[in-house]
């Protein structure tokens, strides 16, 4: 049997998903024996691969960074599957949207809120330039399958993956599988 190429990655978010993802407990030594984990910040691969069958995103597109690894994920990528509430509606990650754009939310942030070092961080090539909306993954690239929640948990995230496993689509109907929060 062909083992499935899985990737995770982790974009503008908290991690909550990686670690309801690790919630999978005993299921992850099955699920190890399916799969190839191609790329995670799990296991610290640098480079997305060429020919990933299915990848788990988490959080929202907030930067310039995010921008250009979403649409290399979409073209390298056979199932991209929205990983929590910030990948689905932006959720908390999009809350910069409401101060205007990058530029008022940094001078919020580090300028006017701050007690000391007013000043706002510039480091290129080591701080991704923030973008003036923060999108869900959808607003950007294509979408497969929508995984909501905050985190999703453990046994969502399962009956999200188990069926592509066998070369099916998940069932992503029901209160169980599509509630938010």
């Amino acid at each position: 049997m062909t083992k499935i190429k899985l990737a995770t990655v982790w974009l503008g978010g908290c991690s909550g998903c990686h670690m309801s993802f690790l919630d999978l407990d005993e299921w992850l030594i099955v699920l190890a024996a399916q799969v190839d984990i191609v790329y995670s910040p799990i296991a610290d691969i640098k480079e997305y691969p060429e020919g990933v069958d299915v990848v788990l995103v988490e959080g929202a597109i907030a930067n310039e960074e995010h921008l250009e690894l979403i649409y290399k994920i979409r073209e390298r990528t056979k199932t991209i599957i929205s990983f929590g509430d910030c990948a689905v509606t932006g959720n908390v990650t999009a809350l910069l949207n409401l101060s205007g754009g990058a530029e008022p939310a940094l001078q919020l942030a580090y300028v006017q809120e701050a007690d000391i070092n007013q000043q706002i961080p510039h480091s290129p090539g080591i701080v991704p330039p923030l973008l003036d909306r923060v999108v869900p993954v959808h607003k950007v690239v294509d979408v497969d399958i929508y995984l909501p929640g905050c985190p999703p948990s453990a046994s969502r995230i399962k009956a999200a993956i188990e069926p592509l496993l066998r070369g099916e689509k998940p069932a992503m109907d029901g209160r169980n599988m599509i509630k938010f929060g």
